[in-house]
């Protein structure tokens, strides 16, 4: 028995004729990210940096968005190399890593996700959903065919760098983080500040200088329609928590009393 792997986000971007829209699941709930699956958007963005989510909540989570059109990437919590390894060995196909602030630190990235001789990651695949359990012909082989690897640029010191973090072998796009970048800046909280959006557009210019696709994360739509118009690839244009907070907020102002009424 054989099994096809689905494609990579690398290879979505490629073939994609216009930008890709996503929607972070930061709940740890599979069935939020089952619902965020199912809305329409391009991928899904589950993150382990500051979500309440280990190995076994992310598998859920895969499982639950893998019946829809909808490609997923999972933020490890850092570029620690046993944690990417289980990820991927978890199934994960498209890797998101924050915090990367040097070539070299992205050079680190690049490696942990391949197998040797090109990296250093651990070979463990016919125990693992990552191949299948040895029902994808030639995973081994072919490995940096079904892994995509892109990285968070969201320091002042990444910026200046980013040029460089994009040229890296095994990197296949960067992400701004305008959020930590903003607090980078001196500028918490921040992350419309107008030094805090001509920095991102830096970003922008040198990581497509270097032939990458690059997205960023904008909450706020009219931030996102603006990097939409400078030229992003993808982004993240809201999340499952506050999606839900901001609902519930509403209905609370709609239905209940306000104590000067």
């Amino acid at each position: 028995m054989s099994i096809r792997l689905s494609p990579t986000f690398r290879a979505r971007l490629a073939e994609a004729d216009r930008p890709l829209v996503g929607g972070w699941v930061c709940s740890g709930s599979a069935t939020m990210a089952e619902i965020m699956a199912g809305s329409g958007l391009d991928w899904l963005l589950i993150d382990m940096e500051h979500a309440p989510n280990g190995l076994e909540s992310v598998l859920a989570q895969l499982h639950a968005a893998s019946g829809y059109e909808i490609t997923p990437m999972v933020r490890v919590p850092s570029d620690d190399t046993v944690t990417i390894k289980q990820v991927l060995d978890l199934g994960v196909q498209n890797i998101l890593v924050p915090m990367v602030s040097t070539a070299e630190q992205a050079r680190g990235v690049a490696a942990a996700a391949q197998y040797p001789p090109a990296g250093r990651r651990g070979i463990g695949s016919a125990l693992a959903r990552s191949g299948r359990w040895n029902r994808v012909p030639q995973y081994l082989a072919e490995a940096a065919d079904h892994v995509s690897v892109f990285v968070q640029i969201e320091t002042v010191e990444g910026v200046r760098s980013a040029a460089e973090i994009a040229a890296v072998e095994g990197i296949d796009g960067v992400f701004v983080g305008p959020s930590d970048l903003s607090a980078s800046m001196g500028l918490i909280g921040q992350q419309t500040h107008d030094d805090v959006v001509a920095e991102v557009l830096a970003t922008f210019e040198a990581v497509r200088g270097a032939g990458v696709p690059v997205g960023v994360n904008a909450f706020d739509p009219t931030a996102a329609r603006n990097y939409l118009d400078a030229g992003a690839s993808f982004v993240l244009v809201g999340a499952d928590v506050a999606l839900v907070a901001r609902g519930s907020e509403r209905l609370a102002a709609d239905f209940i009393p306000s104590d000067d009424s």
